[in-house]
């Protein structure tokens, strides 16, 4: 069963580089509130998706990883495919819009 593993700004590029197939990143705040709406959503995404690798950033803590993707709002989810960004997504999301999104 896959977790959403939590990631620094320090630890990101080797989750990326190190992951062969799609990574599901997302950007994330504590005191977001959309950010805690989709967490369950992220959680149940990861657990039904073997093949999936899923990672969570602290987007308060990361602003160099902001300003490299372009981020501007949070949360906002990134589809990295063999170390490629290939999709993103801003705002909550439903489970049925995540497996769309991923390609499910």
């Amino acid at each position: 069963m896959n977790q959403v593993i939590d990631v620094t700004q320090d630890d990101f590029q080797q989750y990326v580089n190190q992951h062969d197939g799609k990574l599901l990143v997302d950007f994330y705040a504590p005191w977001c509130g959309p950010c805690k709406m989709i967490a369950p959503v992220i959680d149940q995404i990861a657990q039904e998706n073997e093949a999936l690798k899923v990672i969570k950033v602290n987007a308060d803590e990361a602003p160099e990883l902001m300003a490299q993707y372009g981020i501007r709002g949070i949360p906002t989810l990134l589809l990295i495919n063999n170390g490629e960004l290939v999709d993103r997504k801003v705002g909550a999301v439903s489970v049925t819009q995540l497996n769309e999104f991923i390609g499910k």
